[in-house]
């Protein structure tokens, strides 16, 4: 499926990704669930590969994977300098990578949205290494002001359903609120007209006042078993 957003407007969509989680909430709370520290990582859905230097500080390696091919290039000329960095083209059912070759496999906003990506959790699985973790980072549906404004946009997008998929499924559920902060308005009102429809998109524009807002985040973890279960 296209991700209208990024596919479509890679310029706002990076000045969006400068603007998330600008106190690193979220990096903490993956940090502390599934440490990746000189670990093997992938980040599935890499879009144009924004969070690959950030592992890359102290991952072992990581590989971005990602669909779209524009998105690709992008990605691999970010990463161009860094030796323990790579891009490579595929999608989330169908990683290209060998069995057992990671120890995260990381996926943000991207692919694993509830009911439906079982081929996604099947692959990760499989490229984990036993005792690896599969963290999926995504919006939480529930926490105001941005979940009330997805859920306006996506009616048939439901946060509970969403929930219980990934905990029938055995995943843990952490909850994160992160600041999105912009440094100039035009740039708040142009990342929010490109996520959302224009009627809730004006709608969102003005109820924000000033330059930043918060957001909610759930973090899901499910770590691969390291023993044979019975």
């Amino acid at each position: 499926m296209p991700s209208p957003n990024i596919w479509h407007w890679p310029d706002v969509y990076e000045v969006e990704n400068r603007a998330q989680d600008v106190n690193g909430a979220i990096w903490t709370a993956l940090s502390e669930e599934c440490p990746f520290s000189v670990k093997d990582v992938v980040d599935v859905g890499c879009g144009d590969g924004f969070h690959l230097p950030l592992f890359a500080k102290t991952a072992k390696s990581v590989t971005g994977v990602e669909p779209h091919p524009p998105l690709v290039v992008r990605a691999k000329h970010r990463i161009a300098s860094m030796s323990n960095a790579r891009v490579v083209s595929g999608p989330a059912q169908r990683l290209p990578l060998d069995d057992a070759s990671a120890d995260l496999v990381h996926a943000r906003t991207a692919y694993f949205f509830g009911p439906g990506c079982e081929p996604g959790l099947r692959e990760a699985d499989r490229v984990l290494r036993p005792g690896g973790a599969l963290a999926i980072v995504d919006l939480d549906g529930t926490a105001d002001p941005y979940g009330p404004w997805l859920r306006a946009d996506e009616p048939r997008y439901d946060p509970a359903v969403v929930e219980k998929f990934f905990a029938d499924n055995g995943f843990s559920l952490r909850r994160v609120t992160a600041e999105w902060r912009f440094e100039k308005r035009e740039d708040l009102e142009a990342v929010l007209r490109i996520e959302f429809s224009a009627k809730v998109a004006e709608r969102a524009i003005a109820s924000v006042a000033g330059l930043s807002f918060p957001v909610g985040y759930r973090v899901h973890v499910r770590r691969k078993p390291i023993g044979l279960i019975l």
